[in-house]
């Protein structure tokens, strides 16, 4: 890693604790098996690593529904043990990021407990409590289904909660509750944490409690106070640190993600948005199973990349996260071996190529696919099995319902790390929380160390190349040839240097359009050019002097 380096060079590698590595047998990942794993996390080389969240937590929604800011849950270990992370990630120049939620608080926190007690309890005003005679206050709908408010018979009001009915969302036109907020992210600064990923940070900011047309998401996405309040997040906590943060962004817009990231607003870093991920949808619905639009992912990205580029912001890139399917199943191939192998690495390719911080989702660096699970048994996510009875609510078809699960649960990516050939793929001794994917005996770190042509070897030229060549970084992107099926073509262009990235997103063999300048030096090269045809899911980066600067 390069020291000191811009912190906008650097790569991120995600952790789902849970899933990662588990050293007590219990069959739930902890803070000690990723300590274990630190050494194998230099070796990929990248800067950063994001752990989603390990506070004390219900763990209704996996650790989204925070009942203790302060305190790790004891699944994961204890505070000695997170406080030994840091040292020793500290001492192989890895940072830490924190995932933090201070969108909502599980109704299990003391502050929510308290509100529950009586209208007039101090605390009452740090949730949305309202009353209401004919049911819910508005028709707003949960992110995870059903009406976004929930009855409290001992109050007698509704509560509202975006996500699940056990994470009731904060009130921060409450200047205490956004007080009692700072002092956390503060606290976490103080014992030596590098960086913060803020989680649905853009609904933070309610809006009129009306009827919606559609779900309510008009009411609190990018809601009418939310730069103001991060903002002063941001001047009362890290602001004048050297850390990295970004802000996952439901729903967002580039005009509102260029506001939160030129760092002449001082709110955020950087930021995750979702529209390219929406690009199998049928409708916009997530729920439903369609195949890649292949040209609306092309004009998504490029959209993002030179509409950040040209404001001054700065975009967070990936494919996979906790929350989405694995990338080589979803828009890659992994019917069989050999194209999930070259399949993954042109995606690879094609991400790292853009500007913005790379993230990698654990698993993803070795071609991880979703486990294709064949019963609803095995799925364990609340988001899913709440669509799951939904959809058998309307009438789906079961082998319908397990299709689509099998394309959009959240479960796909949360499934443990395959490590060895070893029982359990190597993540544990016990019972694992969720199943393994069948397919750990041939896809597994170990397998993937030992084999030079592998995924994990391409990721790792990537990580470098982002570390030594500021083009990468700084360049501009221009797009080219959008409307063509099965190309997905750009350049970078910095400092009289023009690198040209082709990824052929086909498993056929693929001819280059005539225009495009085949003759330079090879930067990284997946797959076989052949004249002025790339193979199938082929991939290459080409230098060559440009005239732009």
């Amino acid at each position: 890693m390069l020291k000191n380096q811009d912190w906008r060079k650097s790569v991120v590698y995600q952790i789902y604790p849970k899933s990662f590595n588990d050293t007590t047998g219990s069959g739930i990942g902890d803070i000690k098996g990723i300590i274990e794993k630190l050494d194998y996390i230099t070796f990929l080389g990248v800067d950063y690593i994001w752990l989603t969240p390990v506070y004390e937590s219900p763990m209704n929604d996996n650790g989204y529904d925070i009942s203790n800011y302060l305190n790790i849950n004891e699944d994961f270990g204890t505070l000695e043990d997170f406080e030994l992370l840091v040292t020793e990630a500290h001492k192989r120049d890895l940072k830490v990021m924190l995932d933090i939620v201070i969108n909502h608080t599980s109704t299990e926190h003391h502050w929510f407990k308290e509100a529950k007690k009586a209208k007039d309890n101090p605390y009452r005003d740090f949730y949305f409590f309202r009353k209401s005679q004919d049911g819910p206050p508005t028709n707003w709908e949960s992110k995870f289904g059903g009406n976004a408010w929930q009855y409290d018979p001992v109050t007698d009001e509704y509560y509202l909660h975006l996500f699940d009915v056990t994470q009731a969302d904060l009130n921060w036109e409450n200047k205490e509750v956004r007080q009692a907020l700072y002092n956390i992210v503060n606290h976490w600064i103080d014992f030596g944490v590098d960086g913060f990923r803020f989680d649905v940070i853009n609904l933070i900011s309610k809006g009129e409690f009306k009827d919606s047309s559609k779900i309510g998401k008009e009411f609190y996405t990018d809601g009418p106070r939310v730069h103001e309040f991060l903002h002063e997040l941001n001047r009362q906590t890290f602001g004048d640190t050297d850390m990295m943060t970004v802000g996952e962004m439901s729903a967002t817009t580039i005009d509102n993600c260029i506001k939160y990231t030129n760092p002449e607003r001082q709110e955020l870093n950087s930021v995750f948005n979702f529209h390219h991920l929406k690009v199998d949808y049928v409708n916009g619905e997530k729920w439903s199973n369609a195949k890649l639009d292949f040209h609306k992912l092309k004009t998504i990205l490029m959209d993002w990349q030179t509409g950040i580029y040209q404001g001054g912001g700065w975009n967070a890139i990936f494919w996979c996260n906790h929350d989405q399917p694995r990338v080589v199943s979803r828009f890659g191939n992994d019917t069989t071996e050999e194209l999930r192998q070259q399949s993954a690495k042109m995606l690879a390719i094609t991400l790292h190529m853009l500007q913005g911080t790379p993230y990698i989702y654990q698993g993803e660096e070795i071609g991880m696919t979703n486990p294709h699970f064949t019963s609803i048994d095995q799925y364990r996510d609340v988001e899913s099995l709440n669509a799951y009875q939904n959809m058998k609510q309307q009438g789906y078809d079961e082998d319908d319902i397990m299709d689509i699960l099998g394309q959009k649960s959240r479960d796909n990516s949360r499934t443990p790390m395959q490590w060895s050939k070893e029982n359990n793929a190597g993540f544990t001794e016990g019972k694992p929380w969720i199943d393994v994917a069948r397919n750990y005996l041939s896809i597994n770190v170990e397998q993937a160390i030992e084999d030079k042509n592998s995924i994990l070897y391409t990721y790792k030229k990537l990580i470098d190349l982002r570390h030594q060549h500021d083009i990468i970084t700084y360049g501009n992107i221009i797009p080219r040839h959008m409307k063509h099926n099965d190309l997905f073509i750009y350049d970078r262009t910095f400092d009289n240097r023009c690198w040209t990235v082709i990824a052929n997103f086909s498993a056929q063999n693929v001819i280059i359009p005539e225009d495009v300048d085949l003759n330079g030096n090879i930067i990284i090269q997946e797959g076989i050019i052949e004249g002025n045809s790339i193979s199938g899911y082929g991939a290459i980066v080409i230098e060559t002097i440009s005239e732009n600067k």
